[in-house]
């Protein structure tokens, strides 16, 4: 392709475009103190998660060769499945290689024409990504409005089935939806509530099955998404719920009959990683204690910040390159923290998303929320310096 062609003068000018309004990203390693990975129980490499995987690898080697329609299937992934679905307290469970494809697949098999499918504003890409691919039509309603979502499902007329979509934890702005609340309403008006507890799974509950346990509402009531590659340290996802929506998936779900299934290994090692999700519980504990910490840490610093919430702490700043500045401040103060920025977040909402794991302790969230304060201080008097 030429280096003059329309399509390289027009992406160039794009690029140029995001660089001016601070919007341009750059692929970074790890490096530093993680305050901004999603391995919240550090899993991903425990050791026992770690000589699980290359036990399985050695003895199936690294790839599973075709879909698991085809020469794909092991009796690992059905194993853990079945695993996976007495964890949930569900009649079955479907493993997806990712938790991007577990959400379209689930939007795109089960909604159909005619269908309404009611989703919170705040909802992650792949959710948004399946309603669009899916033949329903979509509603939006306010973030955790769920006296709105309970008006449109009175007045909106539908003529086949209607869904309602929600994150259990938000991944940008960590606050904990009352799925109580929202399962109830979706019954009275007999509506599907399809719960994505991606951040939840692990962190969340007593037994550490995620935040549906932790409203005590019972899991059958709805279909929920369950990722393995946050709290649990490793790959892919499950979907979770009656055994008729799951083998519904297996016949018509096209992420999952259309792709190759994921290397053998990783159920081995997600199965060890549930393992710990059941013996240490304190690992989670620790999690949610340290967030709170935080909060508590950053508000005497003077960054207002509410007193409750999940394990992500987000930091708001607005403006895309004080976010920038203030991470990279950060960074030089060895935390590794990422600014997150349109089109991750709404406009004018830059922020730093922060994410506590159980690796951390309690100096170094002291020290990391007294170097928030000084960087958001420091970016601040260099713009008023510069307007």
């Amino acid at each position: 392709m030429r280096a003059d062609s329309q399509l390289v003068r027009r992406l160039a000018s794009r690029l140029d475009a995001w660089e001016r309004e601070g919007l341009r990203r750059t692929l970074r390693p790890p490096s530093g103190i993680d305050v901004s990975s999603n391995d919240y129980l550090q899993l991903a490499r425990h050791p026992e998660v770690v000589r699980a995987f290359v036990s399985a690898a050695t003895s199936e080697g690294v790839g599973s060769t075709g879909s698991r329609l085809l020469r794909g299937e092991r009796d690992r992934f059905a194993n853990l499945e079945a695993r996976f679905a007495t964890f949930k307290g569900t009649e079955r469970a479907l493993y997806f290689s990712s938790g991007y494809l577990a959400n379209v697949a689930v939007l795109t098999a089960l909604t159909e024409h005619e269908d309404i499918v009611f989703s919170d504003a705040l909802n992650h890409a792949s959710l948004i990504d399946g309603m669009r691919l899916s033949r329903a039509d979509r509603i939006v309603f306010p973030h955790g409005d769920f006296a709105r979502l309970d008006d449109l499902l009175t007045h909106t007329p539908c003529r086949g089935v209607r869904f309602v979509v929600v994150e259990s934890v938000f991944s940008m702005d960590g606050d904990v939806t009352p799925l109580d609340r929202v399962v109830r309403i979706c019954q009275r008006h007999d509506a599907v509530p399809i719960v994505d507890e991606a951040h939840g799974v692990g962190v969340f509950g007593r037994k550490g099955t995620g935040a549906l346990e932790e409203s005590a509402v019972d899991p059958t009531a709805c279909v929920s998404i369950n990722t393995a590659g946050k709290a649990l340290g490793v790959a892919g996802a499950f979907v979770a719920g009656p055994s008729t929506v799951v083998d519904y998936l297996v016949q018509r779900a096209r992420p999952f009959v259309f792709s190759t299934a994921p290397p053998p290994a990783v159920a081995d090692a997600i199965d060890a990683s549930l393992t710990l999700v059941e013996t240490e519980p304190e690992r989670r504990v620790r999690v949610r204690a340290l967030a709170d910490r935080l909060r508590v840490q950053l508000n005497a610093c003077g960054v207002a910040m509410p007193r409750v919430g999940s394990q992500i702490v987000p930091i708001p700043i607005g403006d895309n390159e004080r976010a920038v500045g203030v991470a990279s401040r950060l960074a030089a103060q060895g935390f590794d923290v990422r600014a997150i920025r349109p089109p991750s977040v709404p406009a004018g909402t830059a922020r730093l998303r922060v994410s506590i794991n159980a690796g951390l302790d309690e100096p170094t969230i002291d020290r990391f929320a007294a170097a928030v304060a000084l960087a958001l201080q420091e970016v601040r008097l260099c713009s008023a310096a510069s307007s």
